[in-house]
């Protein structure tokens, strides 16, 4: 017959098996996928109609990418491997940091803006990149990736009680001394009063706890969540295990709505069917130095990338020759591109789903392009998305100890392999890039007294980790990495 001299990468199998194991790519990837715009949404203060696009044109990026990666396009793009694209978790950091610092649809342009430059940027040094490998082992992604899922963390955590300011802040200000002021104010700009004026600004701390901070039945229900996917990541068998994560979602979707936490108001007013529109949320503000850092994170995403496109290569017996890996990074690049232009973030290889290969088996790239035009689909269907932005806060949050655990568990992995005993420069490698990681989570207003312009390159964490990491490694150990490490280093990656 003649399939037998088709490779395994290339072969076509029946719709029915495409359909179902293209679905599963979807499952698995699924919670990660819409994590990103939930979290970059919220932190922006955007519309509940404005998230749920977000997420729609978000699954509509991850198909249209995952189909130019696995089926190939022009001999520029395109690795032709089982490959699904989706946002990846390194870029959330310095989005949300731009959020925090400029919310609303103001910086909503300022995080595309961004993102459609480093996009571009990427295209172009994709070849460079591809031979930069050696200046980035295990010891600096192991790190970095730890630092990634520790800076997440605090998204999740405070999805469970509730954000440090706003709404669910823990305290709130007295009514009785806000009454007080108000009565200060209005009597001091009173025609011929004695009273000195207010001084500007002049605001009162809050002091009162705030009912709606670890309210205890969300506590409740993300506790629920979590031990749900315990549960049936221990109990669970095959794909129902590896979809502990989404199924632990839906049993809290389905509790909450039970105990009236959540309605179904939106989705009902979602429509069927909406195309994704570019810039459907704001046009784009190009900010160099913003540019430079989410470059910066690229670099990173593409070096991890490489490590994932190589051991895929040895999974599927095709071997990813130079021209072949440059085309799998300038990918990453274009998908970053086309996701700035539809108002969504960067995209990388999933590595859940490279991890997926391994366990089914299953080499065929025809499967991934199923599981692409599936999400395509999703993403045209707008009561999904309003479905997901449905969720309350306290569902995510007990996802997200696991999702964000899982990014840092898996740099914890990497690192394992890395030799601490006969080389004893690594620990300082690890030890000083994890410290200065910390320092924007711990002390965020540390750039008080420093430049402007540098506060969007070390407000960041991870940006802070990968620096110093890619430093110190040079200085300590120079630039002499095997290909072989890094491969293994990516096949200890299941997770972003």
């Amino acid at each position: 017959m003649a399939s037998t001299t088709v490779h395994p990468t290339d072969e076509i199998l029946p719709t029915g098996k495409l359909g179902v194991l293209g679905l599963q790519h979807v499952l698995v990837m699924y919670a990660g996928a819409v994590a990103v715009p939930l979290i970059v949404g919220r932190a922006l203060k955007l519309s509940p109609e404005q998230v749920a696009l977000l997420i729609s044109a978000d699954l509509f990026c991850c198909g249209l990418v995952t189909l130019i990666q696995s089926l190939g396009a022009t001999q520029w793009f395109g690795i032709k491997l089982p490959v699904m694209m989706g946002v990846t978790f390194a870029s959330v950091a310095p989005m949300v940091a731009i959020a925090n610092g400029t919310p609303g649809v103001e910086g909503a342009g300022l995080i595309f803006g961004a993102i459609i430059g480093a996009g571009a940027i990427s295209i172009l040094i994709a070849p460079l990149v591809s031979r930069m490998l050696r200046f980035f082992p295990p010891v600096v992604t192991g790190t970095i990736i730890a630092v990634i899922g520790i800076s997440l963390m605090r998204v999740g955590i405070n999805w469970i009680f509730g954000n440090p300011f706003g709404p669910t802040a823990p305290s709130v200000v007295n009514p009785d001394h806000a009454k007080w002021l108000a009565d200060v104010s209005a009597a001091a700009t009173a025609p011929g009063s004695t009273f000195p004026a207010i001084p500007k600004g002049l605001s009162i701390a809050p002091s009162v706890p705030n009912p709606k901070y670890a309210d205890l039945s969300g506590v409740g229900i993300a506790a629920l969540v979590l031990a749900s996917i315990l549960l049936i990541a221990k109990y669970g068998k095959g794909f129902v295990a590896n979809i502990s994560v989404l199924l632990g979602i839906v049993v809290g979707g389905v509790v909450s709505t039970l105990l009236g936490f959540m309605n179904f108001d939106k989705v009902a007013k979602a429509s069927w069917f909406e195309w994704v529109l570019p810039f459907g949320i704001a046009s784009p503000v190009f900010d160099p130095v913003l540019i430079l850092t989410m470059t910066l994170v690229m670099i990173v995403v593409m070096i991890e990338s490489t490590g994932m496109f190589l051991a895929l290569g040895e999974m599927t017996d095709r071997k990813v020759d130079q021209a072949a890996l440059t085309r799998g990074l300038r990918t990453d690049g274009l998908g970053t591109l086309i996701g700035g232009i539809f108002n969504t973030f960067p995209y990388t290889s999933f590595s859940q789903n490279v991890g997926l290969v391994a366990v089914t088996g299953v080499k065929s790239r025809f499967v991934c392009v199923a599981g692409g035009i599936i999400l395509i689909v999703l993403g045209l269907l707008p009561k999904m998305a309003a479905l997901v932005e449905s969720l309350p806060t306290v569902v995510l949050g007990g996802a997200g100890l696991v999702m964000f655990g899982m990014v840092t568990a898996t740099g914890i992995r990497i690192l394992a392999n890395v030799d601490f005993k006969n080389n004893r420069y690594n620990g300082f490698v690890v030890a000083v890039s994890i410290g200065m990681g910390m320092i924007p989570l711990v002390a965020p207003n540390f750039k008080q007294w420093m430049p402007h312009g540098l506060h969007p390159l070390i407000e960041s964490g991870i940006l802070l980790t990968s620096i110093t990491a890619l430093a110190l490694n040079l200085y300590f150990n120079g630039a002499k990495t095997a290909t072989e490490d890094v491969v293994a280093a990516a096949k200890q990656s299941d997770s972003h």
